[in-house]
């Protein structure tokens, strides 16, 4: 039998893991990873890449760097998230508030140091991101469109890192990019959607109390079709190889999506999509393993000796 300090100590640590929403973090280590491996250096052993200390450093960095992002963020949402997600709210809220912040402070400055090994370089960079995470849940968040537009890129930013790891940024990088931009932003729209009740009750002004529901849906439409565009050269100009199946399905799922989304009323129809577009991004993930590695001979690099 498990006492009661035992047993309060394993519901604590299952309210921080719901805080630090710890089930996405090995997904953005496994993406991370990936990418470092079939994307960025490919003419590398897999073996020599997981091994690189200097790499697994900034992905533990990346990774403490979000998972402290996902906590100040539910401390400025604790009142929204009362009426939005009630039962994950009783949860995360068996951890006090001033330990949510001390954990917070512990593992920026634990990322600092981590930083540090690296480059001073890397130190400035995840400075600067640890602040434009806490800017964007203190401020930035309640504001329609720029809160959209900064929620997408803040959750690209972690593979920012890695790309500066390997001194360069080719152009088929670029599309794959802004395809995942694109989907994130999307996403974040659909979560707006799938929490106006809670937006409203606490003056968040979001692009669906803002202007309506319709107005978001068509925002939303629009945004999809212009994933045709990267789509278009990842699979027509640079021949991402067997990944392109990946993007085919993904052009279904969309459209499933849009027919899903035109009928959509309720906060559970926005939730399915909302769980349709995490499916997309976690598939493509794990099918960064079919990309061609060639494809990187076929573009030119952009960005080289950041650090």
């Amino acid at each position: 039998m498990l006492s009661k300090k035992q047993k309060l100590l394993i519901k604590k640590s299952i309210s921080l893991f719901s805080v630090v929403r710890g089930y996405n973090i090995p997904i953005l280590v496994l993406a991370q990873y990936l990418s470092a491996i079939f994307i960025l250096a490919p003419e590398k052993a897999p073996l020599a890449v997981v091994l690189d200390l200097h790499l697994f450093v900034l992905i533990l960095a990346s990774s403490l760097t979000v998972a402290s992002g996902y906590i100040i963020n539910n401390f400025y949402d604790s009142k929204k998230d009362l009426i939005n997600r009630p039962t994950k709210s009783y949860i995360d809220r068996l951890v006090s508030q001033q330990t949510k912040l001390l954990v917070y402070f512990g593992l920026n400055f634990l990322v600092a140091l981590l930083a540090f090994f690296v480059s001073y370089r890397a130190v400035l960079y995840f400075s600067v991101y640890i602040f434009a995470i806490w800017f964007y849940s203190h401020k930035i968040k309640r504001y329609a469109i720029l809160g959209n537009f900064m929620a997408a890129l803040l959750a690209v930013l972690p593979f920012f890192a890695v790309f500066l790891y390997y001194k360069n940024l080719y152009e088929v990088i670029i599309f794959h990019a802004l395809f995942l931009y694109l989907i994130l932003l999307v996403r974040e729209l659909v979560k707006d959607l799938e929490n106006i009740k809670g937006d409203l009750a606490n003056d968040y002004h979001t692009i669906a109390i803002t202007y309506g529901a319709q107005t978001s849906k068509a925002v939303i439409t629009c945004l999809l079709l212009l994933t045709i565009v990267p789509v278009y050269f990842l699979i027509s100009v640079y021949d991402v190889g067997y990944m392109d199946a990946y993007f085919y399905f993904g052009f279904m799922v969309m459209l499933y999506f849009l027919q899903k989304l035109n009928t959509a009323q309720t906060k559970r129809d926005f939730l399915l999509l909302h769980n349709l577009l995490k499916f997309l991004i976690v598939s493509g993930v794990f099918c960064i393993v079919l990309i061609n590695p060639s494809v990187l001979s076929k573009g030119l690099v952009w960005l080289q000796r950041l650090i």
